[in-house]
């Protein structure tokens, strides 16, 4: 390849490589502020805004705005322009019925197929949310029940199953993030990830397998709670 080709096809590659490197980087940001409630249900979102406040330029913003389109955190409206969802809990419901067999899938082959290091993390983690069980620390869960999401699809190793995984998990964060205050046990919530976590990290697929069934029961008592229904409905 002549030196001036060669030159020009590694320039689109850093091009292409930076780009990533801010859509994931915007992503990440904006998806934190929805899931946290910053930016509130319903809000209008602008992308020259959201560039200016990130620092970041308009194509990743509008890149990373197409994504949570697609998890569902953000909708696109003709004519009215780019809206945080609304929050639906009987819609949640419906998140947890995927969740439920998505998950149980991750969890057993993660227990069969995560690397020693993975082992590690996932031992960590389940210190970890014992601990904030112990302490009631409320924001030392969260960071780490996000931690945990992320290395429960990374460490099965499955592309397929990560992908749908990844559609779910800001849903679900975000719906725990505006009730748990009124209706979750968190003690009880931090113990169900911890038993899962170390059994994934002790490679006990099945045991990890009906522990992430426990959990997910948990979060539909959680969801049913918040529309005042009776779990067995």
């Amino acid at each position: 390849m002549p030196e001036t080709s060669q030159k020009v096809e590694q320039a689109r590659a850093t091009d292409s490589w930076n780009r990533e490197s801010l859509t994931d980087r915007a992503y990440k940001r904006i998806e934190e502020l929805v899931v946290t409630l910053q930016l509130e249900p319903g809000s209008v979102l602008s992308e020259s805004a959201l560039a200016q406040d990130l620092g970041i330029g308009r194509t990743p913003i509008r890149e990373a705005l197409q994504r949570l389109t697609r998890e569902g955190l953000v909708v696109i409206l003709p004519r009215k322009g780019i809206l945080v969802s609304e929050i639906n809990p009987r819609k949640q419901l419906l998140v947890l019925e995927v969740r439920r067999e998505v998950e149980r899938l991750l969890v057993r082959t993660g227990a069969v197929r995560a690397t020693e290091e993975e082992r590690t993390q996932f031992m960590r983690i389940a210190e970890g949310m014992e601990k904030a069980a112990r302490e009631k620390d409320e924001i030392s869960f969260m960071r780490l029940d996000h931690e945990f999401n992320m290395l429960v699809s990374q460490a099965a190793h499955n592309e397929y199953a990560q992908r749908t995984m990844g559609l779910l998990h800001g849903l679900s964060r975000r719906f725990w993030y505006m009730h748990y205050k009124e209706s979750a046990d968190l003690p009880l919530c931090a113990r169900l990830h911890a038993e899962l976590a170390r059994h994934i990290a002790l490679g006990a697929p099945e045991r990890a397998a009906e522990a992430s069934d426990r959990l997910v029961d948990y979060a539909e008592t959680f969801t049913r709670a918040t529309l005042g229904t009776d779990p067995a409905s």
